[in-house]
């Protein structure tokens, strides 16, 4: 008896002490004048054809984003360094892009290569970002550093895969809140009715990205977990996978079969979320494979609107404040604390955020619920 009394003022101080060190008064989380460096996508692959070129506001920043003859698509600041003319009303020439307002040429690197009022051109450049395609998404490196890995299902790291592109949304809060709601273990059971403890086991990929698991079978009192609990052999698979503290990917369903949705995620102006979800499966061979795919993708899609269904109310309304975390939010405060170490850049200027200790916001001191 005086063990568990022991190992439970245990636990109490460690969520304690977590949550205490997340009580500073600077944030990254939940903040919408700060991000985390990394990749966030910018619009579908499908709407940028070769030679054409679309304005984008990306975290704030203008952008005019082409793809060239050769298929490359390049990022670059939106704005002329000539006279400020927008850079998406010019033309895309090669593999570069001339200004509307005087034809003024930029190559891949941003490098201006040809004035035409003049025989040499000036050495003046515009900046350039680093893109990549995946998942039918056009992405761009937010930050001065090398890239590092863009967003991907781990189960699928090496897989090729067939994907369609979900839904597109807006919701009323930061896409922190959004992204926490896949792994709050307790609204699986008062939202979405799941007759099923929910607890979650974590791993720090690297230091960009942090998966959260399942551990738990559970649901020995519902019919509906007896009937299904042939399909698994151990616990029931759902994991979440978070990327920059942008980009989420799910996996759930039966050992047999796996569904893969990925949210991408970034803040637009007033600290909403603007989101695009990618339905993916692994290739299958042949046209058999093909229209088993297409099958299961439509069916990915019925799974994935299930779900954001019943969260739709709360995302409109929400004004997120942890002031009272209980022991079923375990995971939320693991990634805050994840996502609070990642280097953090400041809206639409996408500068380093400097002499800024990244924690949670400045909630009053308290106690965690257990």
């Amino acid at each position: 008896m005086g063990g568990r009394i022991v190992a439970r003022s245990c636990a109490r101080l460690c969520f304690n002490l977590i949550f205490m060190s997340l009580n500073k008064p600077h944030s990254t989380f939940n903040n919408p004048t700060q991000f985390i460096q990394g990749w966030y996508w910018a619009l579908p692959s499908r709407e940028l054809k070769v030679g054409r070129v679309r304005a984008v506001t990306l975290l704030g920043r203008n952008l005019a984003i082409y793809r060239g003859v050769s298929g490359q698509v390049v990022a670059v600041d939106a704005y002329c360094p000539h006279m400020g003319a927008h850079l998406a009303e010019g033309k895309v020439d090669g593999d570069g892009i001339r200004c509307f307002f005087h034809n003024w040429k930029y190559d891949a690197n941003g490098i201006c290569v040809d004035i035409p009022s003049l025989e040499k051109p000036l050495p003046v450049s515009i900046k350039t970002w680093h893109t990549a395609e995946q998942y039918g998404l056009i992405w761009v490196w937010v930050g001065e550093e090398k890239p590092y890995l863009l967003p991907f299902v781990p189960e699928l790291e090496q897989a090729d895969c067939d994907y369609i592109l979900g839904t597109r949304f807006i919701k009323n809060c930061h896409p922190n809140v959004l992204l926490i709601n896949g792994i709050d273990a307790h609204h699986f059971n008062t939202v979405h009715n799941l007759p099923l403890e929910i607890v979650f086991d974590s791993k720090e990929l690297n230091p960009n990205a942090i998966a959260f698991s399942n551990t738990t079978k559970g649901g020995d009192d519902s019919w509906l977990i007896r009937l299904i609990r042939p399909l698994y052999q151990n616990e029931v698979t759902y994991s979440m996978c978070y990327w920059y503290g942008s980009t989420g990917t799910v996996t759930l369903g039966p050992d047999f079969l796996h569904f893969y949705i990925v949210f991408a995620l970034r803040t637009i102006e007033g600290g909403k979320t603007e989101g695009q979800t990618v339905l993916i499966t692994p290739k299958r061979d042949g046209c058999l494979g093909w229209g088993i795919n297409r099958g299961l993708l439509w069916l990915t899609q019925q799974v994935g609107n299930y779900f954001a269904k019943g969260d739709t109310q709360v995302f409109q309304t929400i004004q997120f404040d942890l002031k009272t975390p209980t022991k079923a939010d375990r995971s939320i405060l693991e990634f805050i604390q994840h996502f609070n170490r990642q280097k953090a850049l400041t809206w639409k200027t996408w500068e380093s955020v400097e002499n800024v200790e990244n924690s949670d916001r400045n909630y009053p001191p308290t106690s965690l619920v257990l």
